[in-house]
């Protein structure tokens, strides 16, 4: 089966699964490797940034080998074997369904105004102290962890899955998670999680500039904000800390009309952070909607852009399409 089935029966899979809790999920080994590594490689290496980027490497490499053994594995078996395990590889790289999940249980609390459990759900995917937040609060954090999902949770594991299939995809993974796990700025991995951190940033810097202008063309689409959208992304998308995950929500935030970012409380300590788009309407629930729609239909124009240029890429070099 090429490659774009796959990837399509991959994306299908994850809007209509999600990710089963029941199902043993790689990024979790990745992260348990990791964490082990903590400890014995601090040990080992005195200097905090060399031993990170041993861990870096080992784990990157360990989950490259060990994806591609498996993938080749089942080819060796039968092809139809190895079809179904790059497809279900592909597709524990996607996150659109648990990410629209995620948040639609939050919108979903603040529809039966409560705000104790929105709170509580909405502290399941942001970092930030969550037990204070007014609805708007709720709804802002909501949106932003939406818009900056959008490219780690979608678009970039696409894009690397277009251009590295099964194998390239997890990598990617391994990478966002090795940030995830190591990539704080505390005493304790200021150092040793620098060089994951950076890597995240240069695997993300690609798909976050294709990712974030799609969001004006989906916007066109959903009759929201188009203009808007452009505008803020390239007036407010590098005030963001990170240089990739504020390109996109400058993007959603202007496409929706509403101010992301501001003042975010962590560890009961505040913590400013620039705004990024204009209050033309305040933030409300609605806006957790529309953000989860803007994000399915990126994700769509993301894929077709991706699929439809590795196709025009084959039908150049090989004449026909290829069989890759």
């Amino acid at each position: 089966m090429r490659l774009e089935y796959q990837i399509l029966a991959a994306a299908g899979l994850d809007l209509l699964l999600g990710d089963p809790r029941w199902l043993p999920h790689p990024v979790q080994g990745i992260g348990r490797l990791a964490a082990a590594l903590d400890t014995p490689f601090r040990r080992a290496v005195k200097r905090p940034r060399l031993a990170g980027a041993l861990i870096f490497l080992v784990v990157f490499l360990a989950t490259g080998l060990v994806t591609a053994g498996v993938v080749c594995g089942a080819y060796r078996l039968h092809p139809y074997a190895g079809d179904a395990v790059s497809i279900v590889v592909l597709y524990m790289t996607f996150a659109a369904r648990d990410l629209m999940r995620h948040s639609m249980d939050v919108y979903r609390a603040l529809k039966a105004d409560d705000l104790d459990e929105a709170r509580r759900r909405v502290g399941l995917i942001v970092g930030r102290d969550a037990d204070q937040l007014d609805e708007p609060g709720v709804v802002r954090a909501a949106v932003e962890s939406i818009a900056e999902n959008l490219v780690d949770g979608v678009t970039a594991p696409l894009f690397f899955g277009v251009l590295g299939g099964p194998v390239g995809a997890m990598l990617y993974k391994a990478v966002n998670t090795l940030d995830s796990t190591f990539g704080y700025k505390d005493e304790r991995y200021i150092d040793f999680g620098w060089v994951p951190a950076k890597m995240d940033d240069v695997v993300n810097f690609i798909p976050a500039r294709l990712t974030a202008p799609l969001v004006a063309v989906a916007a066109v689409l959903l009759r929201r904000r188009p203009v808007a959208a452009l505008r803020v992304l390239f007036r407010d998308g590098r005030k963001h800390t990170s240089p990739n995950a504020g390109l996109t929500e400058a993007a959603v935030a202007g496409a929706l009309g509403v101010q992301l970012g501001g003042v975010n409380i962590y560890f009961g300590k505040p913590s400013e952070k620039p705004t990024l788009g204009d209050p033309v309407v305040p933030l409300d629930r609605s806006h957790i909607i529309r953000a989860n729609a803007l994000m399915l239909t990126t994700a769509g124009l993301a894929g077709a852009l991706f699929l439809g240029t590795r196709w025009i890429v084959l039908c150049l070099c090989c004449g026909w399409g290829g069989n890759a």
